[in-house]
C-alpha cells in the first residue's frame, strides 16, 4: 500500500524514525513542522508509539536497591559478591554496601565491583540516626551483627533493632535477619549461655513484632573455624587431630560462609513471596566430626595417617580458650555452644532440604573447602 510520499521524504522519514529519541519530542517535532509533518503524525503514529530503548538512569531507576549491612565482612562481602557477580541479579539489583569504614582495603574491593553497583556507604549501628540514609530508598535488606565486637546481648539487640526500625520506616519491602535459634529455650533452660544466638533470636522475635515483611537466615557452622585450630598438629605426636569437647559421633551443619551465605540470600531475593516470616538454614550438610575426619584422610592421605578424633575433657577445653585470652564468661558460651551440636542439635534436629531447596548455585563442600584451606596449603 503506497503512503502518498515520495521515495526521498519517505527516506527522510525513515532516518527520523530510528534516531534514539523519546517519542513525546518525536511527537512535538512532527506537530511543530508544518503540513508534511502532520500527515506523518497520523500516518505512522503506530509507528512512534513503539517502545524506545531504556536509557542508563531508567535503567537504574527500575531496578531495585538491596542494602547490606556488614559489606566488609564474611557475611554480607559474600552477599555483595554473589548478587553483583551474577548477570541477571545484576540486571534486577543495585547494591549497596554498608560499613563503618569505606576506606580499608576490603570496602574498596567492593567498590571496584562496579560503580554504579556497589555504593560503600559509611554507617554505625551504635548511631541509629545513620541509619535512615543507609536504608533510604531500599527495597530489601540484608541485616548482620556482630555479637563479639561488644560480647554483649544489649549492644547486639540495640543494634538489630535499630536496623529493623529504620527498615521499616523506610518502607523496605523484604527485611533479611541473620538470625539464629534462641538456645535457651530449645534447650529448656539446660544450656542458658549461648548469648550470641539468644540475642539474634531476641532479635528476630522483634522483627516480626513489628511487621516488616521478613524472612530469617541462619548460618550454619563455620568451615573456617575448622582448619587450623580444632583440625590440627596436635602433641605429643604432632599427628593430625580433630579436637572438639563432644562426641565424634555429633552432627555439625557446615557453611563455607564466605563464598555461599550469598547463594542463600540470592535464593531469598527470588523467592520472597514463598519465604516471608520463613527461617532458612544456611548450611551444605550435616557431617559428624568422624566424617569430617575421614574426608580429610581421603583428601589429604600421607597427612592423614594416623589422624584421629578426640573428645576433649570440658575443662582442658575452656582452658584452652584461656590461653588466647577469653574471659571465663566466653570460655562457658563456647563451651555450651559445642554441647549444643551433640545434645540438642545446631538447628533443634530439622532437615535442611527445605531450604535447599531455593538454591540456584551448587554449595561448596567441605572437601571443596579443605582443598582451599591455607592452613593445608602444603599437605599430600
Amino acid at each position: 500500500m503506497r503512503s502518498g510520499f515520495s521515495d526521498c521524504e519517505l527516506q527522510s522519514i525513515n532516518a527520523g524514525l530510528r534516531q534514539d529519541i523519546h517519542p513525546n519530542l518525536f511527537d512535538s517535532s512532527l506537530s511543530s513542522r508544518g503540513p508534511l509533518h502532520s500527515t506523518i503524525d497520523t500516518q505512522f503514529k503506530h509507528r512512534i508509539s513503539l517502545p524506545f530503548p531504556p536509557t542508563s538512569s531508567e535503567k537504574m531507576a527500575s531496578k531495585k536497591l538491596l542494602v547490606v549491612f556488614g559489606a566488609t565482612g564474611v557475611q554480607g562481602g559474600s552477599v555483595v559478591k554473589s548478587i553483583l557477580g551474577d548477570p541477571n541479579m545484576r540486571a534486577q539489583w543495585t547494591v549497596r554496601g554498608i560499613t563503618r569504614d569505606v576506606t580499608k582495603p576490603s570496602a574498596k574491593e567492593l567498590e571496584a565491583l562496579g560503580a554504579e553497583t556497589a555504593a560503600l556507604v559509611k554507617a554505625n549501628l551504635n548511631d541509629p540516626s545513620t541509619l535512615k540514609s543507609a536504608v533510604k530508598g531500599a527495597y530489601a535488606v540484608y541485616a548482620v551483627t556482630n555479637f563479639w565486637e561488644s560480647q554483649s546481648a544489649e549492644v547486639e539487640k540495640a543494634q538489630g533493632t535499630a536496623i529493623a526500625d529504620a527498615a521499616k520506616e523506610a518502607g523496605v519491602q523484604h527485611f533479611i535477619w541473620s538470625s539464629l535459634l534462641n538456645i535457651t529455650e530449645l534447650s529448656k533452660g539446660a544450656l542458658p549461655g549461648v548469648t550470641h544466638f539468644d540475642s539474634k533470636a531476641d532479635i528476630e522475635v522483634y522483627i516480626r513484632k513489628i511487621g516488616i515483611p521478613a524472612t530469617f537466615f541462619l548460618p550454619g557452622f563455620y568451615m573456617s573455624n575448622i582448619p587450623g585450630s580444632n583440625l590440627a598438629r596436635m602433641p605429643p605426636d604432632q599427628k593430625w587431630k580433630l579436637a572438639f569437647p563432644i562426641p565424634a559421633s555429633a552432627p555439625v551443619p557446615l557453611l563455607d560462609t564466605a563464598n555461599d551465605t550469598g547463594k542463600f540470600v540470592k535464593g531469598i531475593l527470588l523467592n520472597r513471596e514463598k519465604l516471608l516470616g520463613k527461617r532458612v538454614y544456611g548450611a551444605t550438610e550435616y557431617l559428624t566430626l568422624t566424617e569430617i575426619l575421614n574426608q580429610f584422610k581421603e583428601l589429604y592421605p600421607i597427612a592423614g595417617e594416623g589422624a584421629e578424633t578426640v573428645e576433649l575433657p570440658h575443662d582442658v577445653y575452656k582452658a584452652n580458650l584461656g590461653k588466647y585470652g577469653m574471659s571465663e564468661e566466653a570460655q562457658e558460651e563456647l563451651l555450651q555452644n559445642m554441647r549444643l551440636l551433640a545434645e540438642f542439635g545446631y538447628y533443634g534436629g530439622d532437615s535442611l532440604d527445605e531450604s535447599h531447596s531455593i538454591l540456584v548455585d551448587k554449595l561448596t563442600t567441605w572437601k571443596e573447602f579443605m582443598s582451599k584451606a591455607p592452613a593445608f596449603a602444603d599437605l599430600k
